[in-house]
């Protein structure tokens, strides 16, 4: 089974330190969401997996460590996100979703890559975009033609920084179920950052909660989303409920104020 590994990963910007000694372990077939305030290393460890940090530790692909020297091998598995994904070019959003297999791009673009293509957005409910022009599109709506763009790579690591940031809720649950169901049946590695802690616990297989530098909890949606650690790296007092599928739900709560005179 593939599996990637980091071993005692320590990442500094400047004088501070972002990530301290981070241990981890991530399976095939599973989807891994990194959790925490702002400012806590959450998009730093998915740059850094993908090759963008420097570090000290060991990153691992089963038996292939990442290096500077074979980079570009090493991204070949890796299908991207980032938090600021977006195409200013003047191509159509099918266009920008072919980009996804630059290597086999030729001048012409043959039938099977095509389909394929048509397949991903049809898949992602974005079909009736493919002859839009991506700078025409909303902000979710490129979101959805960037994550289509990842997946035509065949990746076996997926790293997803805030996919669903500039989507409705019906684009959020959409994409999010899209991402498992890749998942599970391509048997990748999927690594990706929310905020959003109970869809965290809904569309997840593991959560990793960060905090200071470090991981300050690991496991299912029951074992991390606890009240007393959420409001102590949040500073804020939740309550947790549980929905209908017995995951539990995080609702913030709003401070207590004094009534006016």
């Amino acid at each position: 089974m593939d599996t990637l590994y980091i071993n005692d990963l320590t990442v500094r910007r400047g004088s501070l330190t972002v990530s301290d000694g981070i241990s981890l372990a991530f399976e095939a077939g599973k989807v891994y969401t990194v959790l925490g305030p702002n400012g806590t290393g959450k998009s730093s460890l998915i740059k850094t997996v993908f090759g963008e940090l420097p570090y000290q530790g060991e990153i691992r692909f089963n038996q292939e460590t990442l290096s500077r020297s074979r980079l570009a091998d090493w991204r070949q598995r890796i299908g991207y996100m980032p938090q600021d994904s977006h195409v200013e070019a003047a191509l159509t959003a099918l266009e920008v979703v072919l980009l996804g297999q630059m290597d086999a791009l030729h001048m012409h673009v043959g039938d099977t890559l095509l389909q394929e293509a048509a397949d991903l957005m049809a898949q992602l409910n974005i079909g009736h975009l493919a002859h839009r022009p991506i700078t025409g599109l909303s902000g979710g709506q490129r979101q959805l033609v960037m994550f289509a763009q990842v997946l035509m790579r065949k990746p076996k690591i997926l790293l997803l920084d805030e996919p669903v940031s500039a989507l409705d809720m019906h684009h959020q649950l959409n994409l999010l179920e899209q991402v498992c169901r890749y998942t599970r049946n391509h048997n990748l590695i999927t690594m990706m950052v929310l905020h959003d802690l109970s869809l965290a616990g809904q569309f997840s297989d593991g959560l990793i909660m960060l905090g200071n530098g470090k991981v300050q909890a690991q496991g299912d949606a029951q074992t991390v989303l606890q009240a007393d650690l959420i409001s102590r790296l949040y500073q804020i007092e939740v309550e947790l409920l549980q929905c209908s599928q017995g995951l539990p739900v995080v609702r913030p709560q709003r401070r207590k104020t004094e009534s006016s005179s």
